[in-house]
C-alpha cells in the first residue's frame, strides 16, 4: 500500500513543478475573429487585479459612459464565464449611463488558478470570492455614496453576491439572475453527491474531479447544446473566447468547488433575513439547471424581494434570444433606475 501511495505523491509533485505560468493571472485577451462587433470590448474597457490576503489574484474589468455615471453596477460571473462573455451586456449598461464592473471568480476566466491544471475549476470556499467583492468595492471602486451601487450576480455568482452583502458589503440593491442555490445537473457519483464532495474536501482531496467530468475541449458543446440559452449566436460566444485564448479555458468543476457551492448556498439561504437592501430575483421559465423552489423560498425570506420569471428563458438570461434578453435587460435597468430615484435628495416644498 505504501509504494503506490508514494508513487501518487511523486506524480503530484511533478505535476506541480514548473506550473507557475499555468497558474498565473491573465489580462489582455485576443478578440475571436468569428464573433460580431457587438460582442467586442466596450469603449474604454480596462483590466485590473484584486487580491485579498493570501488568496488567489482575481481579474476584473471596467468601463463607464462618457459622462458622469448615474449608477455603478458590479457583475459577478457564473461558473466558467470570462468577463469577455459579458461585453454585450456591459455595453448596454454603459449606454444607459451606468459604470459597469465585472469581477471574475477564483480560478476562472483570467484569474489565478488554484491548481496546476488550468482548466480545472477549483476553490475551497466561496467566502474568498465574497471577500474579493467587498475589497473591490471598498478599495478600488470606492463609491462616493451620491450615486447607487447595485450588484448583479449570475448563477453561482449570485450566491457569492448574496454572501458578500450578508457579510458586510454595503449596496443599494441586489439582482440575482438565475441564482444557483441548488443544481439539477449533478455529476453521477456512486453515493450522495453532497456527502461525497464534503468528505473529499475534508480529506484534502477537493481538487479531484468527479468521475467522468470533462476538461475543456475545443470541440466542446456550446451553451445552446447544453440547454443554457436558445440563441445560437450568443450561445457560441463563450466557446469562441476560450478557443482564441487558452488561458481562459475551463472544464468541469472539482469536488471541492461543488462542496463550496453547497456550503455557501446553505449559508446564504439561512441568513437571507440579514439582507435589508431591495432584491430582484430573475429566473428563466425554461431554466433546467437550477432548482426554482429554493430560489422562490429565498425571495420570500428577504425583507424586500421581487421575483420575475421570463417564459421561454433558459439559464443564461443575459445570453438569451432578443425577446427574452430585452425583457431581462428591461427589468435590470428599471431596478437600477428605481435605486437612482431612491438615492436622489428629496426637497421639501
Amino acid at each position: 500500500m505504501r509504494r503506490p501511495l508514494l508513487a501518487i505523491l511523486f506524480f503530484l509533485t511533478l505535476a506541480g513543478c514548473g506550473q507557475d505560468g499555468a497558474r498565473a493571472p491573465f489580462a489582455e485577451s485576443r478578440t475571436p475573429p468569428s464573433i460580431a462587433p457587438r460582442f467586442y470590448a466596450p469603449d474604454g474597457w480596462a483590466w485590473g487585479y484584486v487580491r485579498v490576503g493570501a488568496g488567489l489574484v482575481q481579474r476584473y474589468g471596467v468601463s463607464a459612459p462618457p459622462v458622469a455615471p448615474r449608477a455603478t453596477v458590479v457583475i459577478l460571473t457564473g461558473y466558467g464565464e470570462p468577463a469577455e462573455k459579458w461585453f454585450e451586456t456591459v455595453r448596454r449598461l454603459n449606454m444607459a449611463g451606468y459604470a459597469a464592473w465585472v469581477l471574475e471568480r477564483q480560478g476562472q476566466g483570467g484569474s489565478e488558478r488554484a491548481t496546476p491544471w488550468r482548466d480545472l475549476g477549483h476553490l475551497d470556499s466561496f467566502e474568498t470570492d465574497a471577500a474579493a467583492l467587498r475589497a473591490l468595492v471598498k478599495v478600488v471602486i470606492r463609491p462616493s455614496g451620491e450615486t447607487p451601487l447595485v450588484v448583479l450576480g449570475h448563477s453561482d455568482g449570485a450566491v457569492v453576491a448574496l454572501r458578500a452583502v450578508q457579510t458586510g458589503l454595503p449596496t443599494d440593491g441586489l439582482m440575482l439572475s438565475s441564482p444557483a442555490f441548488a443544481l439539477n445537473n449533478l455529476p453521477h457519483l456512486p453515493t450522495d453527491p453532497r456527502q461525497t464532495t464534503l468528505w473529499a474536501s475534508r480529506l484534502k482531496l477537493g481538487w479531484l474531479k468527479a468521475p467522468g467530468a470533462p476538461g475543456w475541449r475545443r470541440d466542446g458543446q456550446g451553451s445552446v447544446a447544453l440547454g443554457l440559452t436558445s440563441d445560437r449566436l450568443r450561445g457560441a460566444v463563450q466557446q469562441a473566447w476560450l478557443t482564441a485564448n487558452p488561458d481562459l479555458r475551463i472544464g468541469a468543476p472539482s469536488l471541492g468547488w461543488m462542496a463550496a457551492l453547497y456550503e455557501a448556498a446553505d449559508r446564504a439561504q439561512a441568513e437571507a433575513a440579514r439582507v435589508r437592501a431591495p432584491v430582484l430575483l430573475l429566473r428563466g421559465g425554461e431554466d433546467r439547471l437550477t432548482a426554482s423552489a429554493r430560489a422562490t423560498s429565498a425571495c420570500v425570506a428577504f425583507a424586500d424581494c421581487r421575483n420575475v420569471t421570463f417564459p421561454g428563458g433558459r439559464h443564461e438570461l443575459h445570453m438569451e434570444s432578443d425577446a427574452v434578453r430585452e425583457a431581462w435587460l428591461g427589468q435590470v435597468e428599471a431596478f437600477v433606475r428605481a435605486r437612482i430615484l431612491a438615492k436622489a435628495p428629496r426637497h421639501k416644498g
